[in-house]
């Protein structure tokens, strides 16, 4: 029996990497997020240039069955309550099985990151279906399946926005309230799975990437701002291996109960070669 992988927002960055990871290890992957093409939507991110930012789930999905794994695209938008609750029942459904999910989706829209002054309603509650409730009803239903199917694994992708306060302002380049706010909850979640599901047989992880080289944070900071960054960034490929080996191979769930830092960690660990 092959396992399967569910990896949102998997068109582009940290999914695509992570979703290639899992499926070179031998899983089958479910690719979830707002769309099968590289057509433009509303809060998509754009590049420098005003253009929005390629990648697609049919791209991806063509990358892992040339690894010779299968792989689903499955429409999630998590700004849709609705899409969130239809993407699980159709993953269940078409794969059969989720033995590892990982919740990477973001909602990326320009308003993320304002400052105070400038926050409207309407973002915090963007951000709270988005980063709040969207998670949870995804990882109560598959958590619910994992059960059933004797455990699995979930993954929550946070962020140091959500673990601590910002060192400059949003309008210097630093992180608002909304996004903060959003990866605090997301940081929460694994916690709570873990106490109330883990005598099911559910692992619940919370990985924080750091600065990493994706297409959306050239699209934010560009190549000069990447190079400054230095030592502190890395290639996506980084969170992707940490995030598999936490999967696989910590089965006694030793590594539960806190945040990752993925970069340190995978040091620590050699998960990737220098």
């Amino acid at each position: 029996m092959t396992n399967v992988a569910m990896i949102t927002g998997a068109s582009r960055g940290i999914g695509r990497t992570t979703a290639l990871a899992f499926a070179a290890h031998g899983f089958d992957v479910v690719l979830a997020g707002r769309r099968h093409t590289s057509a433009y939507s509303e809060h998509r991110l754009q590049g420098l240039d005003g253009n929005p930012l390629p990648g697609s789930l049919d791209s991806v999905a063509a990358e892992i069955r040339a690894l010779g794994r299968r792989a689903w695209c499955i429409n999630l938008d998590l700004l849709d309550i609705v899409s969130v609750e239809l993407a699980a029942e159709q993953a269940l459904t078409e794969a059969g099985r989720i033995d590892v999910l990982v919740n990477n989706a973001v909602y990326q829209g320009r308003d993320l990151n304002s400052g105070l002054a400038q926050l409207q309603i309407e973002t915090l509650q963007r951000v709270a279906q988005a980063y709040l409730i969207s998670p949870f009803v995804l990882s109560r239903r598959i958590a619910q399946a994992m059960a059933e199917q004797g455990g699995g694994v979930i993954i929550n992708v946070t962020s140091g926005a959500g673990e601590r306060n910002p060192p400059i302002s949003a309008a210097q380049g630093g992180w608002g309230y909304a996004y903060a706010a959003g990866k605090a909850a997301v940081s929460r979640l694994s916690g709570v799975l873990k106490v109330e599901l883990g005598h099911q047989g559910i692992r619940a992880y919370t990985v924080n990437p750091g600065v990493v080289t994706t297409e959306a944070l050239q699209a934010t900071i560009g190549d000069a701002g990447i190079r400054a960054l230095g030592a502190g960034s890395a290639p996506p490929e980084l969170p992707a291996a940490v995030m598999l080996w936490l999967a696989t191979q910590d089965c006694a769930g030793e590594q539960q109960s806190r945040t990752i830092n993925a970069q340190p960690f995978a040091a620590e660990h050699q998960l990737v070669t220098p």
